[in-house]
C-alpha cells in the first residue's frame, strides 16, 4: 500500500492574514459583544468603558489594576 500526498494550493486557504469586513490593521477584538442590549444599564456602561480603555491603550486584556482604574473613572468608590 503506498501513500501519496496530493497537494493542491487551491484547497488550503490561509485565513490568518485575511481581514474581516470590520477589522483593519491594529483593530483589537473586544471582550464583550458588539451589542450591549442584554446587559443592564450599569453593566453596559462598564462594558463600554472597558472597551474604550482597551482600544485607547491598545490592550487585548486588562489586569486588575486597570479594571480598578476603570471602576474609579466611572465614579465607583469603596
Amino acid at each position: 500500500m503506498s501513500s501519496t500526498m496530493v497537494t493542491d494550493e487551491t484547497t488550503f486557504i490561509d485565513r490568518r492574514n485575511m481581514l474581516g469586513p470590520t477589522e483593519g490593521p491594529g483593530r483589537e477584538r473586544r471582550q464583550f459583544v458588539n451589542s450591549y442590549t442584554e446587559l443592564s444599564p450599569d453593566a453596559a456602561e462598564l462594558a463600554r468603558a472597558i472597551d474604550t480603555y482597551k482600544l485607547s491603550h491598545r490592550r487585548r486584556f486588562i489586569n486588575f489594576e486597570e479594571m480598578l482604574s476603570i471602576f474609579k473613572s466611572l465614579g465607583y468608590s469603596r
